[in-house]
């Protein structure tokens, strides 16, 4: 193998230099002694990021990484003359991702296409982070499962040349319960993983040594703070907070870019393995063991070398045999002692689609004698077919029980998808049975719809109404946003069944319809009508308007007959003039009696 190495060092002369520029911009990075909190952010003052990165929350907790780069070609794969040495794999195998691990990487961004459509997440950005963290999981060195065949682990966080960061898992990830390392193909920390870890592979169980895992929990890691990966400060900002350096941030995008222009399908087990670390371990890989629970003991000063001189003069001397060395008792941590968890006192978990949920779940552990135990992290994670989430978005949450023993998971945000599902809590760092909570989201309600006009609704047969018919729907008197709303136009208060005859609505080429189902109220709990209209019966009609929730509004309309037009004259009458004298009338003189009596003499009796 040491020929091996060798040839692969000389064929990347550039990254092994690369490399040592790595590790110290590493050391410089991750002062030994820096002090994390359980999201892996340092707490104490050290060499700060350069003013374009951000601060030092990362999943790997910094640890090593490989900095080989992609080949500029693809030549053929080029034979080792130690037949028991791995050949040095370029080209196709370089370009090559093991098909249990590519498929976890695609599977993983597809389903943040879904959860988070606005992070953008390539999955060619997985598999470029899982190259540069292990290599594509040892290259394919997983089950048909995606579980890693042997541990992936990476050097102990005492402070020793990177962060210091206490055991927070008992070793129930990495098998070190002095010190994290940083676990599994993706490369968590276990305090990351406690509040970042997924079910990639819907078996019920989060685990950081299965590529599925990983690489889901990898995805939602990416996706924090709102990142959109397809804008370059973003995806900048998402790599440098899953290892805080420069370096590893180029060699990432390099792979990234590479993975891009094409890569293939290769046999798991059959990938080629990087040679060069950010530790200047050339040719090393993280461990595939798991590590030791005792470190390896120093000589004392002033204690006698294990090898001492014999002295002078040819005398031997017998050294004295070395007593056992008994590790020290560790006393049972607070996780240890809990037996078991119960329910701290979690009401009915009921909200409206759209709205957060009034209670909260709350678990308490207890310990065999039923007392709470405090500072435990209990892990609540939302089971089932829900867009529910906790408070951020996210889907699992870690909290620290208190003095009493209880942790009070964040506040849920009901989806708007409708009916049941689970809240499970589960200790992190035992393997005791959960607590399910069954929360349950129900349909947008309203119980009130009123009016806002209250002018009357009137038209004429054959017409159209003037005034649209608008509502406003509330919900225990706050504003009812989004609600579904049914309209029908019924026969009677008594009979509710769709009328045949009456006022209409039109549908979209014109014909009448009676009942309106795709209606649904604005932000403000507001909903206009389509406009009516009438046929040629009157009478008094009703339109019914009805919500989820038992809201129900009654509308009445009322269609009255059409003016009779007033009546016109006929053309014959139009054409006899009115009557008067006749022209021979006119030109007859009027009698006139004064006239003829003044031409006949009177009688006069006297004569």
């Amino acid at each position: 193998m040491a020929a091996h190495f060798g040839r692969r060092l000389r064929k990347g002369a550039t990254n092994t230099a690369v490399a040592a520029a790595v590790a110290a911009a590493l050391v410089a990075s991750q002062a030994p002694g820096a002090e994390t909190d359980d999201a892996g952010r340092q707490t104490t003052t050290g060499t700060q990021p350069s003013s374009d990165t951000p601060p030092a929350d990362s999943a790997t907790g910094n640890s090593p990484y490989y900095t080989d780069l992609p080949p500029l070609d693809s030549p053929s794969p080029v034979p080792t003359v130690d037949p028991t040495a791995d050949p040095i794999v370029t080209g196709d195998t370089a370009a090559g991702i093991p098909a249990t691990v590519l498929d976890a990487y695609q599977k993983a961004a597809a389903e943040l296409r879904q959860a988070k459509p606005g992070c953008n997440l390539p999955w060619e950005l997985l598999a470029a982070i899982g190259k540069v963290e292990s290599g594509q999981a040892r290259g394919g060195n997983v089950n048909a499962n995606g579980d890693t065949i042997t541990p992936i682990l990476g050097p102990a966080l005492n402070g020793n040349g990177f962060a210091h960061i206490s055991d927070t898992d008992n070793g129930a990830y990495d098998g070190d319960s002095t010190y994290d390392r940083a676990v599994g193909p993706m490369q968590f920390i276990p305090s990351t993983w406690a509040w970042a870890g997924r079910d990639g592979n819907g078996d019920g169980v989060e685990n950081p040594n299965n590529i599925y895992d990983a690489a889901l929990a990898a995805g939602h890691y990416l996706c924090r703070f709102g990142w959109d990966l397809s804008v370059d400060g973003d995806l900048r900002s998402a790599i440098l907070s899953y290892n805080n350096s420069t370096e590893y941030l180029n060699t990432v995008l390099s792979w990234l870019e590479y993975y891009r222009k094409g890569t293939h399908e290769i046999p798991d087990g059959s990938g080629a393995l990087p040679g060069n670390r950010s530790d200047n371990s050339a040719g090393s890989s993280p461990s595939t063991q798991k590590p030791s629970q005792k470190p390896p003991q120093k000589p004392e000063t002033g204690s006698p070398s294990p090898n001492p001189t014999p002295p002078s003069g040819g005398g031997t001397t017998t050294p004295k045999p070395t007593p056992p060395i008994t590790p020290p008792i560790t006393p049972p941590t607070p996780t240890d002692t809990v037996h078991h968890l119960e329910d701290g006192g979690t009401a009915q978990l009921t909200a409206m689609a759209g709205d957060a949920f009034a209670e909260r779940v709350s678990t308490r552990a207890e310990s065999k004698d039923g007392k709470g135990v405090a500072k435990v992290r209990v892990r609540f994670t939302i089971v089932g077919p829900t867009d529910a989430t906790f408070t951020g978005g996210e889907k699992v949450a870690t909290v620290v029980t208190g003095a009493a023993g209880v942790a009070v998971a964040p506040a849920l945000q009901a989806g708007e998808k409708t009916g049941s599902f689970a809240v499970r809590a589960t200790v992190v760092g035992r393997s005791i049975p959960g607590v399910d909570y069954i929360a349950t989201v129900t349909a947008r309600a309203a119980d009130a719809l009123a009016r806002t006009s209250d002018t009357e609704l009137t038209c004429t047969a054959g017409g159209e109404f003037a005034e649209q018919v608008e509502v406003k729907a509330t919900y225990q008197g706050a504003v009812a946003d989004r609600v579904a709303v049914t309209a029908t136009l019924i026969k009677s208060v008594l009979d509710p069944t769709e009328n045949d005859k009456g006022p209409y609505f039109e549908d979209a080429n014109g014909d009448p319809v009676r009942t309106l189902t795709d209606l649904e109220t604005d932000a403000n709990g507001l909903l206009k009508l389509p406009k009516l209209y009438a046929d040629d019966t009157v009478g008094t009609y009703m339109l019914r308007l009805t919500t989820e929730g038992g809201a129900t509004l009654d509308v009445p309309l009322e269609v009255t007959e059409a003016a009779e037009p007033a009546p016109s004259p006929s053309a014959s009458e139009s054409a006899t003039p009115s009557p008067g004298p006749s022209a021979s009338e006119s030109a007859t003189p009027s009698p006139d009696p004064s006239a003829s009596e003044s031409a006949t003499p009177s009688a006069d009796p006297s004569t």
